[in-house]
């Protein structure tokens, strides 16, 4: 006979996606040997303002499966924190833009899981995932309440 199984659920989140143009830089890219590499690797251009589109994921854990967090309205509310300049993108990786929006997140919905995905253009970007947490583990980023 064949095995039974059962599925457990264990975590749900809804996600929204939205852009914003943003102008950034990455100053040591100037003169990190390792990136100005005077070669077919060098990225010493990141180290002026350069243009791009942020294009964002964000996917929060809701507690229950009837619009406990209403995504158009949540991704409303993401994009007027750029629009009304409450965040900015600055001059930021996509690690540091991402880190910035959990906190902001985190003190409007707390004690949820987020993911948060940043990237430039489309192309390249970073991931980051924060758990709701009280442990004093060494990977916690400290979210302001």
């Amino acid at each position: 006979m064949g095995m039974s199984y059962n599925l457990k659920l264990t975590d749900t989140k809804i996600w929204v996606t939205f852009s914003k143009e943003g102008i950034h830089k990455y100053p040591a890219a100037l003169t990190d040997k390792m990136l100005a590499t005077g070669d077919e690797y060098d990225v010493s251009f990141l180290g002026y303002p350069h243009r791009h589109i942020f294009h964002f994921r964000v996917g929060i854990t809701v507690f229950h499966d009837d619009r406990d967090i209403e995504f158009i309205q949540f991704k409303r509310w993401l994009e007027k924190l750029y629009a009304e300049k409450t965040l900015e993108l600055d001059y930021k990786s996509c690690e540091m833009i991402a880190t910035a929006l959990a906190e902001t997140i985190h003190a409007t919905y707390p004690g949820r899981a987020m993911e948060i995905t940043v990237s430039e253009d489309g192309e390249n970007g970073a991931t980051l995932n924060f758990l709701s947490t009280n442990n004093s583990d060494n990977n916690v980023v400290t979210l302001k309440d």
